[in-house]
């Protein structure tokens, strides 16, 4: 299993509907792959976070930051 194999698995991992032979591979490579590890951890924390519909406000500094970052982005065609 390599990390693209398992970012390509990994909504059907949290899921829950992948075979067990492919969850089984999942979590060898999990138990030796802090990137990917990291990465399902985060994903699952961020789902958590959407599905609790809690809002976050932001300094107005760091707002400011953010949306200039993004016209920036954008502008450069992201």
């Amino acid at each position: 299993m390599t990390c693209t194999e398992f970012i390509a698995l990994l909504d059907e991992l949290i899921d829950d509907s992948l075979p067990a032979e492919t969850r089984a591979q999942l979590q060898e490579h999990l138990s030796g792959c802090e990137h990917c590890e990291v990465t399902l951890s985060t994903t699952r924390k961020t789902i958590e976070i959407y599905r609790s519909h809690e809002v976050y406000d932001l300094p107005d500094t760091i707002r400011k930051r953010l949306h200039d970052a993004i016209i920036a982005r954008c502008k450069h065609g992201c």
